[in-house]
Protein backbone atom coordinates (compact mmCIF):
# COMPACT_ATOMS: atom_id res chain seq x y z
CA UNK A 1 0.00 0.00 0.00
CA UNK A 2 1.24 3.24 -0.88
CA UNK A 3 0.93 6.22 1.69
CA UNK A 4 1.25 9.90 -0.15
CA UNK A 5 2.64 11.87 2.98
CA UNK A 6 0.59 15.16 3.02
CA UNK A 7 -1.30 14.77 -0.56
CA UNK A 8 -5.13 15.38 -1.10
CA UNK A 9 -5.22 13.26 -3.72
CA UNK A 10 -4.21 9.77 -4.92
CA UNK A 11 -2.47 10.23 -8.29
CA UNK A 12 -1.41 14.25 -7.28
CA UNK A 13 1.78 15.22 -9.80
CA UNK A 14 4.55 15.86 -7.29
CA UNK A 15 5.84 19.66 -6.98
CA UNK A 16 8.07 20.79 -9.77
CA UNK A 17 11.42 21.13 -7.49
CA UNK A 18 12.31 25.14 -6.76
CA UNK A 19 14.95 26.52 -8.93
CA UNK A 20 17.78 27.89 -6.49
CA UNK A 21 19.41 30.93 -7.37
CA UNK A 22 22.69 31.16 -9.22
CA UNK A 23 25.37 31.92 -6.32
CA UNK A 24 28.28 31.50 -7.81
CA UNK A 25 27.67 34.78 -10.11
CA UNK A 26 28.49 37.19 -6.86
CA UNK A 27 29.18 40.30 -6.94
CA UNK A 28 32.95 40.63 -5.83
CA UNK A 29 33.53 42.02 -2.41
CA UNK A 30 35.30 45.41 -1.91
CA UNK A 31 38.04 43.58 -0.08
CA UNK A 32 38.77 41.25 -2.51
CA UNK A 33 38.67 44.16 -5.23
CA UNK A 34 41.52 45.66 -2.56
CA UNK A 35 43.18 42.44 -2.27
CA UNK A 36 43.48 41.93 -5.83
CA UNK A 37 43.70 44.94 -7.70
CA UNK A 38 44.31 47.95 -4.75
CA UNK A 39 41.00 49.62 -5.77
CA UNK A 40 37.51 49.74 -3.78
CA UNK A 41 35.62 49.29 -6.86
CA UNK A 42 36.15 48.48 -10.81
CA UNK A 43 35.06 51.13 -13.34
CA UNK A 44 32.00 49.35 -14.28
CA UNK A 45 30.16 49.28 -10.67
CA UNK A 46 31.56 52.98 -8.86
CA UNK A 47 28.92 55.32 -8.91
CA UNK A 48 31.11 58.34 -9.01
CA UNK A 49 32.17 59.96 -12.14
CA UNK A 50 35.68 60.16 -11.04
CA UNK A 51 37.40 56.69 -11.36
CA UNK A 52 40.70 56.84 -8.82
CA UNK A 53 43.45 54.52 -9.85
CA UNK A 54 46.29 54.23 -7.57
CA UNK A 55 50.05 53.11 -8.87
CA UNK A 56 51.91 51.93 -5.49
CA UNK A 57 55.38 50.49 -4.44
CA UNK A 58 57.47 49.23 -7.44
CA UNK A 59 55.71 48.68 -11.19
CA UNK A 60 55.91 45.20 -11.85
CA UNK A 61 56.41 44.61 -15.40
CA UNK A 62 57.15 40.95 -17.41
CA UNK A 63 58.58 39.34 -14.10
CA UNK A 64 57.10 38.76 -11.50
CA UNK A 65 58.61 40.05 -8.19
CA UNK A 66 59.28 38.59 -4.91
CA UNK A 67 55.74 38.13 -3.02
CA UNK A 68 57.68 40.46 -0.12
CA UNK A 69 57.75 43.60 -2.37
CA UNK A 70 54.75 45.84 -2.69
CA UNK A 71 54.16 45.67 -6.61
CA UNK A 72 52.21 47.38 -9.05
CA UNK A 73 50.94 44.78 -11.89
CA UNK A 74 50.35 46.92 -15.34
CA UNK A 75 48.33 43.44 -16.46
CA UNK A 76 45.91 45.07 -14.26
CA UNK A 77 46.03 48.85 -14.82
CA UNK A 78 45.35 48.58 -18.76
CA UNK A 79 42.32 46.37 -18.59
CA UNK A 80 41.38 49.50 -15.49
CA UNK A 81 42.00 51.88 -18.17
CA UNK A 82 40.76 50.88 -20.86
CA UNK A 83 37.43 49.98 -18.52
CA UNK A 84 37.51 53.50 -17.63
CA UNK A 85 37.87 55.09 -20.67
CA UNK A 86 34.72 52.95 -22.28
CA UNK A 87 32.20 53.60 -19.29
CA UNK A 88 29.92 56.38 -20.18
CA UNK A 89 29.48 57.26 -16.43
CA UNK A 90 33.36 58.05 -15.58
CA UNK A 91 34.40 61.57 -16.62
CA UNK A 92 37.32 61.60 -15.68
CA UNK A 93 40.09 59.74 -13.85
CA UNK A 94 42.61 60.83 -10.48
CA UNK A 95 45.82 59.29 -10.70
CA UNK A 96 47.28 58.61 -7.41
CA UNK A 97 51.36 57.48 -7.33
CA UNK A 98 53.87 56.95 -4.77
CA UNK A 99 56.36 54.75 -6.13
CA UNK A 100 59.67 54.01 -6.53
CA UNK A 101 59.78 53.09 -10.29
CA UNK A 102 60.06 49.66 -11.78
CA UNK A 103 59.87 47.96 -15.61
CA UNK A 104 60.56 50.91 -17.97
CA UNK A 105 58.37 49.28 -20.63
CA UNK A 106 55.31 48.53 -18.52
CA UNK A 107 56.23 52.19 -16.98
CA UNK A 108 56.14 54.17 -20.50
CA UNK A 109 53.03 51.72 -21.64
CA UNK A 110 51.01 52.91 -18.48
CA UNK A 111 51.99 56.23 -19.14
CA UNK A 112 51.26 56.05 -22.89
CA UNK A 113 47.73 54.92 -22.32
CA UNK A 114 47.05 57.44 -19.26
CA UNK A 115 48.22 60.55 -22.14
CA UNK A 116 45.79 58.75 -24.96
CA UNK A 117 42.77 58.88 -22.83
CA UNK A 118 39.61 61.28 -24.34
CA UNK A 119 38.20 61.86 -20.72
CA UNK A 120 40.30 64.67 -18.58
CA UNK A 121 43.22 63.19 -16.04
CA UNK A 122 45.05 64.87 -13.12
CA UNK A 123 47.55 63.05 -11.43
CA UNK A 124 48.39 63.40 -7.77
CA UNK A 125 52.41 62.64 -6.56
CA UNK A 126 52.07 61.51 -2.48
CA UNK A 127 55.36 60.49 -1.00
CA UNK A 128 57.34 60.06 -3.96
CA UNK A 129 57.46 59.58 -8.04
CA UNK A 130 60.42 58.10 -8.55
CA UNK A 131 62.38 56.90 -11.40
CA UNK A 132 59.93 55.39 -14.36
CA UNK A 133 57.26 57.21 -12.12
CA UNK A 134 58.11 60.24 -13.97
CA UNK A 135 56.88 59.64 -16.25
CA UNK A 136 53.66 58.09 -15.26
CA UNK A 137 53.11 61.69 -13.20
CA UNK A 138 53.42 63.50 -16.28
CA UNK A 139 51.14 61.80 -18.08
CA UNK A 140 47.90 63.49 -17.40
CA UNK A 141 46.30 66.71 -18.45
CA UNK A 142 47.80 68.17 -15.27
CA UNK A 143 50.03 67.10 -12.13
CA UNK A 144 49.97 68.08 -8.38
CA UNK A 145 53.10 66.78 -6.34
CA UNK A 146 52.77 66.94 -2.92
CA UNK A 147 55.46 69.44 -0.85
CA UNK A 148 57.25 66.72 0.98
CA UNK A 149 56.87 64.81 -2.29
CA UNK A 150 59.80 64.11 -4.04
CA UNK A 151 60.76 62.58 -7.71
CA UNK A 152 64.21 60.26 -8.47
CA UNK A 153 65.86 61.44 -12.14
CA UNK A 154 68.42 59.01 -13.09
CA UNK A 155 69.46 57.08 -15.97
CA UNK A 156 67.44 53.84 -17.08
CA UNK A 157 69.71 50.49 -15.43
CA UNK A 158 69.56 46.70 -16.81
CA UNK A 159 69.84 43.85 -14.27
CA UNK A 160 70.65 39.88 -15.08
CA UNK A 161 72.87 39.31 -18.10
CA UNK A 162 74.00 41.96 -19.95
CA UNK A 163 76.22 41.43 -23.21
CA UNK A 164 79.00 43.33 -23.94
CA UNK A 165 78.73 44.78 -27.27
CA UNK A 166 78.15 48.21 -28.77
CA UNK A 167 74.49 47.02 -29.61
CA UNK A 168 73.62 46.76 -26.16
CA UNK A 169 74.90 50.53 -24.97
CA UNK A 170 73.00 51.59 -28.04
CA UNK A 171 69.44 50.18 -26.96
CA UNK A 172 70.25 51.40 -23.96
CA UNK A 173 70.56 54.73 -25.28
CA UNK A 174 67.68 54.49 -27.61
CA UNK A 175 65.38 53.47 -24.64
CA UNK A 176 66.94 56.18 -22.68
CA UNK A 177 66.02 59.06 -25.52
CA UNK A 178 61.93 57.05 -25.47
CA UNK A 179 61.63 58.47 -21.77
CA UNK A 180 63.52 61.82 -22.31
CA UNK A 181 61.13 62.50 -25.06
CA UNK A 182 57.93 61.57 -23.41
CA UNK A 183 58.72 63.38 -20.21
CA UNK A 184 59.57 66.70 -22.32
CA UNK A 185 57.14 66.70 -23.86
CA UNK A 186 53.98 66.08 -21.92
CA UNK A 187 55.78 68.81 -19.33
CA UNK A 188 57.25 72.26 -19.57
CA UNK A 189 60.98 71.16 -18.45
CA UNK A 190 63.51 71.62 -21.40
CA UNK A 191 65.46 68.88 -22.40
CA UNK A 192 69.06 69.81 -21.29
CA UNK A 193 67.50 70.94 -17.72
CA UNK A 194 66.09 67.32 -17.54
CA UNK A 195 69.39 65.67 -18.51
CA UNK A 196 71.31 67.64 -16.65
CA UNK A 197 69.37 66.60 -13.58
CA UNK A 198 69.22 62.87 -14.94
CA UNK A 199 73.37 62.60 -15.13
CA UNK A 200 74.04 64.60 -12.04
CA UNK A 201 76.97 63.25 -10.39
CA UNK A 202 77.38 63.39 -6.47
CA UNK A 203 73.68 64.15 -5.30
CA UNK A 204 72.68 60.53 -5.02
CA UNK A 205 74.30 57.19 -3.04
CA UNK A 206 75.66 55.20 -5.05
CA UNK A 207 73.76 56.43 -8.16
CA UNK A 208 73.50 59.19 -10.72
CA UNK A 209 71.04 61.68 -10.68
CA UNK A 210 68.75 63.80 -8.71
CA UNK A 211 66.50 63.79 -6.28
CA UNK A 212 63.61 66.91 -6.62
CA UNK A 213 61.50 67.90 -3.96
CA UNK A 214 58.06 69.21 -4.58
CA UNK A 215 58.40 72.70 -5.16
CA UNK A 216 62.19 71.87 -7.14
CA UNK A 217 59.69 69.66 -9.30
CA UNK A 218 57.27 72.84 -9.75
CA UNK A 219 59.74 75.30 -10.43
CA UNK A 220 61.44 73.18 -13.24
CA UNK A 221 58.30 72.77 -15.27
CA UNK A 222 58.23 69.15 -14.28
CA UNK A 223 54.97 68.99 -12.34
CA UNK A 224 52.26 72.07 -12.70
CA UNK A 225 51.84 72.78 -9.47
CA UNK A 226 52.11 72.03 -5.62
CA UNK A 227 48.64 70.02 -4.05
CA UNK A 228 46.87 67.04 -2.80
CA UNK A 229 43.80 65.41 -2.71
CA UNK A 230 41.76 67.96 -2.62
CA UNK A 231 44.06 70.09 -4.97
CA UNK A 232 43.73 67.17 -7.72
CA UNK A 233 39.37 66.54 -7.45
CA UNK A 234 39.17 70.30 -8.00
CA UNK A 235 41.26 70.51 -10.91
CA UNK A 236 39.65 67.22 -12.56
CA UNK A 237 36.37 68.53 -12.08
CA UNK A 238 37.09 71.73 -13.53
CA UNK A 239 38.34 70.24 -16.54
CA UNK A 240 35.45 67.69 -16.84
CA UNK A 241 32.75 70.72 -16.74
CA UNK A 242 35.60 72.90 -19.47
CA UNK A 243 34.64 69.50 -21.75
CA UNK A 244 31.39 69.67 -21.11
CA UNK A 245 31.02 72.85 -22.38
CA UNK A 246 33.65 71.99 -25.58
CA UNK A 247 30.89 69.28 -26.40
CA UNK A 248 27.85 71.31 -26.03
CA UNK A 249 29.31 74.15 -27.93
CA UNK A 250 30.03 71.80 -30.67
CA UNK A 251 27.22 69.40 -30.43
CA UNK A 252 28.85 66.34 -29.55
CA UNK A 253 27.06 64.10 -27.37
CA UNK A 254 28.82 61.01 -25.72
Amino acid sequence: MNHLFGSTAKNQEPEAPQVQPDTDKKVPAASDIIQQLGQTAVPTQGESNVYCLTIIGQIEGHLVLPPQNKTTKYEHLIPQLVAAEQNPRIEGLLIILNTVGGDVEAGLAIAEMIASLSKPTVTVVIGGGHSIGVPIAVAADYSFIAESATMTIHPIRMTGLVIGVPQTFEYIEKMQERVVRFVTAHSKIPEDTFKELMFKTGELNRDIGTAVGGNDAVKYGLIDGIGGIGEGLAKLNSLIESRKSEQAAGGITQ
